[in-house]
């Protein structure tokens, strides 16, 4: 990391970091989107009159703001506007709906509620004020598009000058049950991005690119990225291949990615005419959020010539371990990267009890980018020790770097013997007849549980039979005793809309 992007880092608020850049680099651009440009200057101009706006309105520090809006603009200057308030704010994936929307109303007891209007044909404005009318105190709705509220900024009280005061509240994806409200500060998010920065080896001369919604909690990881190194990011409202493509090769972006998902459709992309580079500008992608197959990672490197490092983060923990464009080939592969100073990690028993390196464990963390829990602070998050407690099955290397072999949930039992599901999704993925594949438990009678593969195809090719799938699984040196007992061929996994995280709850449920 660059003297300045560390001395920026230290900003005690997300506000005095937006202060701090636009000052040094007031007319380099932050935001790029279809023909727009914003400057880091003008970006500090127009959040201070959008949060006098907003203040003309009733919002005040500690207002609680829910928002639910797409990857645009206008999302980011409402967002950081709502930092120079100090109010708190609780940003709703765009593809939520009623359940989802009408707990996180609800339990956060937002006061104000920012929507899009109609967008992709649903029309978000009619579910707030639906949802609204259930709730003991309605939260005010805004239509926040657009157009945002405006005002002169001397009615302003000052900016917060606390960081460390729970100003963010972020919902788990609640996949199984009801979402966890997670408590974020300023320095947490502020320190998220500022491992993603430093493991990147970023400059002002990248470009970036947000293609996921940006109400995630990767939105504020990579937006301090942006301020840290003072280079601009092009937004996607909508992400789609090959249709974005333009807008890569226009603004020519440089570091591109999101998720394993992204990476899969990127390369899919490039199959298809691989005398050429499918982004000309780019060197590097990156991201995180769900587990990365090795033959993936080499199947990037090889035939888009670019860099891949992947990391590991959740909602609780923006950025846990990156990896770094020099690392190794095989760490890259194979391992999540490493953490940053200040990030600790004990791989642990299920006592609690610290495990040597190389031995699988439950993994737990401490430190500044840690969350300090959740809203219903009844919800445990924290060991005795004030470890962070995961849920995340892996190993530390001698080298530092963090190998995840699955989740506690995601362990399958057969007769008593633990079958790691991750293990068998890495080896299918260097099948030929395997886009994707997601490896889950089924109840069984005799075997308590029984190994079942699902799969999603390239285009093209024939659907493999079971015998075919397990001869290759031995083939690959896997034990009789994790080989999967059922196959199923679905035309594409379902996924949240997020990241692109394949759904396994679903699967369940389907095929039990």
């Amino acid at each position: 990391m660059t003297d300045t992007a560390h001395a920026l880092g230290a900003s005690r608020t997300f506000w005095e970091l937006i202060e701090r850049r636009a000052a040094l680099t007031p007319e380099r651009p932050v935001l790029l989107q279809d023909d727009r440009t914003l400057t880091f200057g003008e970006l500090r101009e127009r959040c201070e009159r959008v949060a006098a706006g907003l203040y003309g309105l009733g919002v005040r520090p500690g207002s609680v703001v829910a928002w639910q809006l797409p990857t645009r603009v206008e999302t980011v200057l409402l967002s950081f506007a709502l930092t120079r308030i100090g109010a708190v704010q609780t940003p709703v994936i765009p593809f939520y709906r009623d359940r989802e929307v009408s707990f996180a109303l609800r339990e956060s007891k937002a006061g104000f509620f920012a929507v899009p209007g109609t967008w992709r044909g649903f029309d978000h404005t009619a579910m707030a004020h639906r949802l609204s009318a259930g709730l003991p105190r309605p939260p005010r709705v805004l239509e926040a598009y657009d157009t945002l509220p405006d005002g002169d900024p001397a009615v302003l009280p000052p900016p917060p000058a606390d960081g460390t005061a729970p100003r963010w509240i972020y919902w788990t994806s609640g996949t199984t049950s009801d979402p966890k409200g997670v408590l974020h500060t300023d320095r947490s998010l502020i320190a998220g991005g500022s491992c993603l920065a430093h493991a990147l080896h970023l400059t002002p001369r990248d470009v970036g690119s947000i293609a996921f919604p940006f109400a995630h909690i990767g939105g504020p990881d990579y937006a301090v990225m942006l301020l840290l190194y003072g280079f601009p990011a092009v937004l996607f409202e909508q992400f789609a291949l090959p249709g974005a493509l333009t807008e890569y090769r226009r603004h020519g972006v440089t570091v591109a990615g999101g998720s394993t998902a992204f990476y899969s459709m990127f390369l899919t992309e490039q199959r298809k005419d691989p005398t050429r580079p499918l982004i000309p500008s780019l060197r590097l992608l990156a991201g995180g959020g769900a587990p990365k197959p090795p033959e993936l990672h080499h199947a990037v490197v090889r035939e888009m010539g670019v860099r891949l490092t992947h990391g590991y983060g959740m909602t609780e923990v923006p950025m846990i371990t990156m990896g770094s464009p020099d690392d190794t080939a095989e760490n890259l592969a194979t391992t999540e990267g490493r953490p940053p100073a200040g990030m600790e990690i004990r791989i642990t028993d299920g006592e609690g009890k610290a495990l040597p390196h190389g031995t699988d464990g439950e993994v737990r963390l401490r430190g500044e980018a840690v969350c300090q829990g959740y809203l219903d602070r009844g919800t445990p998050a924290f060991d005795s020790e004030g470890f962070l407690v995961t849920g995340d099955i892996g190993h530390l290397r001698e080298t530092g770097h963090l190998a995840l072999t699955g989740r506690i949930k995601d362990i399958i039992i057969r007769k008593g013997e633990n079958v790691s599901a991750k293990e068998i999704e890495d080896l299918l993925h260097r099948h030929p007849a395997v886009a994707d594949a997601a490896v889950i438990g089924l109840p069984d009678p005799e075997r308590g549980e029984r190994v079942c593969a699902v799969i999603e195809q390239p285009a093209g090719t024939a659907p493999p039979t079971l015998a075919e799938i397990t001869g290759f699984l031995r083939a690959e040196g896997l034990s009789p005793h994790k080989l999967p007992e059922q196959l199923e061929v679905l035309e594409a996994l379902p996924r949240n809309e997020a990241l692109r995280k394949v759904l396994k709850y679903k699967l369940r449920e389907r095929f039990a």
